[in-house]
């Protein structure tokens, strides 16, 4: 039911991501109902798409559980209602064990970054994930290696 990557939200943006070992993508197309001005995409859409985009980057590539500790996010250039989009997230650096800086790109249907973001990610061990009650057991099976949960 996540708003952004949830397939049985209704009125969610249902990111889909791919990844390969460098950064993880996701295309997608804004709907209606989620616009700010005339047919612009709301801008807390457009951070949500970038924070979401970091957060499968970083679960996918760092092999981890995450939280969002802060990302400062840039507007570049407009970002419409039902115009095509893709989104990339990249490791930037692991600060450490516990914390990782991640980036986000949004481009548009020209191929221009239309948003960027840069987000400090907190890295979760399964233990403290469950104590904070983030992630249930299938989660944990799902999104890390056998040997880690």
């Amino acid at each position: 039911m996540c708003f952004a990557c949830g397939p049985a939200n209704p009125a969610g943006l249902k990111m889909r991501f791919f990844a390969n070992q460098d950064s993880v993508v996701s295309w997608l197309t804004v709907p209606d109902h989620l616009r700010g001005w005339n047919m612009l995409v709301h801008g807390g859409v457009t951070s949500t798409i970038l924070d979401e985009i970091m957060s499968w980057a970083a679960i996918h590539l760092l092999k981890t559980i995450i939280l969002t500790k802060s990302m400062r996010v840039e507007f570049k250039k407009p970002v419409f209602i039902g115009q095509p989009l893709r989104a990339v997230g990249r490791v930037v650096e692991i600060k450490n064990e516990r914390e990782a800086v991640m980036e986000g790109l949004l481009y548009g249907p020209e191929d221009d970054v239309c948003a960027e973001a840069r987000g400090i990610f907190a890295l979760l061990k399964p233990k403290v994930a469950r104590k904070l009650g983030i992630v249930d057991e299938q989660a944990l099976r799902d999104l890390l290696p056998e040997d880690e949960i």
